[in-house]
């Protein structure tokens, strides 16, 4: 009975993250500068609605695809380096980020050993700042390795896992998270109030300058146009707006 909760758990939480091919990184805008990273599983066509709101709001906008079920945290950073030599670095505009779920600690990785001289803002959507209970629980479980790659082993929230030994933000951060769920099981296993991936206590970071917990659930969080909005009101205006919210349609109050 156990071997079939664990299995059905597995395909319930891939299905949920998606798995997407891989989608080219084109710049859009002319002013201001966001690189846009996707969650673990996804791909940049994850944040495409993203992306076209940004450009339209005036920004020059890279919604970076990476191969995040490869490598580990580390490896994924020199990438996202690499890339960002390419792109952005060395301009007199500033550079803003914008990540989904593990996205959000790529970036932390990539500020605490080569901070970008031109960064600006930086709004995180459900990262796992100090770990999630759903990688605890899946690392025994080789078929998880396998599935979501060595970086979802690293999501842990013991005090030595990667989100736990980088520190507080001495950067300008905005953090969003969402109460909702539609994924039941991850969310028996997270103790306290939920997206369906992440406790909301532990999508927080000491040093961050705004919070902001809103109707929506992890997977989708980022196709919400409140969500949007918020993120340009941050990327403007260094805070969110808190603006009153309804319930999201379809999705479970967590």
């Amino acid at each position: 009975m156990k071997s079939i909760q664990i299995y059905l758990h597995a395909a319930l939480y891939f299905f949920i993250i998606g798995c997407s091919s891989s989608f080219a990184a084109e710049p859009l805008g002319k002013t201001e500068t966001v690189v846009l990273l996707h969650g673990l599983g996804r791909s940049a066509k994850s944040m495409v609605y993203m992306e076209e709101k940004l450009s339209a709001a005036g920004y020059t906008v890279y919604n970076y695809d990476y191969e995040s079920r490869k490598n580990e945290i580390s490896y994924l950073v020199d990438d996202l380096q690499e890339f960002l030599e390419a792109c952005c670095l060395g301009k007199e505009t500033s550079l803003h980020f914008v990540t989904h779920s593990l996205g959000g600690i790529l970036v932390r990785a990539l500020i605490s050993e080569k901070r970008p001289e031109n960064l600006g803002r930086v709004v995180m959507l459900s990262p796992p700042n100090k770990g999630s209970e759903v990688a605890d629980y899946i690392k025994d479980y080789s078929l998880f390795k396998n599935i979501l790659g060595p970086a979802s082993m690293q999501l842990g929230t013991d005090p030595d896992s990667m989100p736990n030994r980088l520190g507080p933000a001495d950067f300008e951060l905005g953090i969003i998270t969402g109460n909702r769920t539609i994924d039941p099981i991850s969310s028996w296993i997270i103790p306290g109030k939920d997206d369906g991936k992440v406790a909301i206590e532990r999508t927080k970071l000491e040093g961050m300058a705004d919070f902001l917990v809103m109707p929506v659930s992890h997977a989708y969080i980022m196709e919400k146009p409140e969500v949007v909005d918020e993120v340009i009101h941050f990327l403007q205006q260094g805070r969110f707006s808190h603006s009153e919210l309804l319930p999201a349609p379809g999705e479970k109050n967590n």
